[in-house]
C-alpha cells in the first residue's frame, strides 16, 4: 500500500451536513458575495466610525522648494573616520579643518595635522580647498592637492583615514543627515554618546596617547541600588535618575571629554590628557555632586541617589596594553568600590 503523504493523494471523507462549511452568502442575482476579510469574531467594533475611503483630505498647500526660510548650503560629510555620518555645514566664507582645538571643522584623528586643511568660499560662489602643509597631504578623489576647486559630490581626503565628502543640500536633506548621525551615536534616553561611540573612540585616543607620550584615564560609573529605585517607583523613576545623573556628569567634565552610557546603569568617561590624580579629583567631584543631587520620583517624593567609580590611567596597564586592557582595570577598580561598601571612589588595584 501507497503511503498516501508521499503520493499526496488523500482520500476525501465527506462531512455530514451539519458539519459541512456554511454556504457562501449570494446576491439577489444569485452570484456569490465576497466575504470581507475581518477579526473572526462576531463582533463588529474592530470597524472604526470612518472608513479611508470616506474621510476628507485635510486642505494643506505645500508647494515644494518654497518651505518658508529654506535654502540650499555648502555642506561636509564625514564618510571614514571615526566620527563617520556627521555633516558639518559651510556658512562661513572660511573654515579650516583640522585636529586643533582653535580648527573650525574639528577632526580627532591621529594621522590629521592640528591646521590640516582650509575650505574657502569665494565672491563667486565657488568653493576651493587648500592644503595648509600638512604632514599627511590633502586628497580631492585620488589627486594630491595644493589648492582645487570642489565640486558638489567630491571626495576630499584629509590625512589616511578621513575622507570627506562636499555637497550642497537644503536645510531639510542636512537637518535629516545630523539627525542620522545623532541616532547611530547618542543614546537615545540619556543624549550622551552611545557605547558603540565610546569604543571606537577609546580605541583611537589609546593609540594617540601611546604615540604621542600624552596622559589618559578611563572613569567607569555605577549607579548604587538602582534596581531598587526601579522596584519601589517605577521605571518612568529610573529613567529620570539616569537623565539628570548624565546631565549633571556633563556639566562636570570638559569639552575635550567624552562622557558615554555604557549599559544599563553604567556610564564611562574618556578623561583626555589627564593623569591619575586628575581623574581621581575629577570622580570625586562627581561623586559628591550626584550624592547631593535630589531626583524628583513623585509629584511629592524627591531621593537621592549616589555612585561607586573605578579610575584607571594609561600607565597603570602594561607597555603593550590597549584599550581592553584599560578598560577591563577600570572596571574592575568598579567592583572593588562597590564591594568597600558604595558612593566611593577606586583607583587602586589589579585585575
Amino acid at each position: 500500500m501507497k503511503d498516501p503523504f508521499k503520493t499526496r493523494k488523500m482520500q476525501t471523507i465527506p462531512l455530514p451536513p451539519s458539519e459541512a462549511a456554511p454556504s457562501a452568502p449570494t446576491s439577489s442575482s444569485g452570484r456569490a458575495s465576497a466575504i470581507p476579510l475581518g477579526p473572526p469574531s462576531s463582533d463588529s467594533t474592530w470597524r472604526t466610525g470612518d472608513a479611508a475611503t470616506e474621510r476628507t483630505t485635510d486642505p494643506v498647500m505645500a508647494v515644494p522648494g518654497l518651505a518658508p526660510g529654506g535654502k540650499d548650503r555648502a555642506t561636509l560629510t564625514v564618510l571614514a573616520g571615526i566620527n563617520a555620518g556627521q555633516v558639518y555645514a559651510l556658512d562661513g566664507t572660511e573654515h579650516v579643518i583640522g585636529r586643533g582645538t582653535e580648527a573650525d571643522i574639528w577632526v580627532e584623528d591621529g594621522g590629521v595635522s592640528r591646521r590640516h586643511a582650509r575650505i574657502t568660499c569665494r565672491s563667486d560662489g565657488r568653493y576651493f580647498v587648500e592644503d595648509l602643509g600638512s604632514t599627511n597631504g590633502t586628497f580631492v578623489g585620488t589627486q594630491r592637492v595644493d589648492v582645487l576647486e570642489i565640486r558638489p559630490g567630491d571626495r576630499v581626503q584629509v590625512g589616511p583615514h578621513v575622507t570627506l565628502r562636499f555637497q550642497i543640500t537644503d536645510d531639510a536633506e542636512e537637518e535629516l543627515q545630523r539627525r542620522l548621525y545623532e541616532s547611530s551615536t547618542r543614546d537615545a534616553l540619556t543624549r550622551v554618546y552611545n557605547r558603540k561611540y565610546f569604543t571606537e573612540r577609546l580605541m583611537a585616543e589609546v593609540a594617540y596617547s601611546r604615540r604621542h607620550r600624552v596622559k589618559l584615564a578611563v572613569l567607569i560609573l555605577d549607579l548604587d541600588d538602582f534596581k531598587a529605585t526601579n522596584d519601589t517607583y517605577g521605571h518612568l523613576a529610573g529613567d529620570m535618575v539616569l537623565r539628570l545623573v548624565s546631565n549633571q556628569m556633563q556639566r562636570l567634565i570638559r569639552v575635550e571629554d567624552l562622557l558615554a552610557r555604557y549599559g544599563g546603569e553604567e556610564f564611562v568617561i574618556l578623561a583626555r590628557t589627564t593623569g591619575k590624580t586628575e581623574a581621581v579629583r575629577l570622580a570625586e567631584r562627581i561623586r559628591s555632586s550626584i550624592a547631593e543631587l535630589e531626583i524628583p520620583v513623585a509629584p511629592d517624593r524627591t531621593i537621592r541617589g549616589s555612585v561607586s567609580v573605578g579610575v584607571a590611567a594609561l600607565p597603570d596597564v602594561a607597555p603593550d596594553g590597549g584599550p581592553n586592557e584599560l578598560l577591563a582595570l577600570a572596571d574592575a577598580r568598579l567592583y572593588r568600590a562597590k564591594a568597600e561598601g558604595k558612593n566611593r571612589v577606586c583607583a587602586e588595584g589589579e585585575q
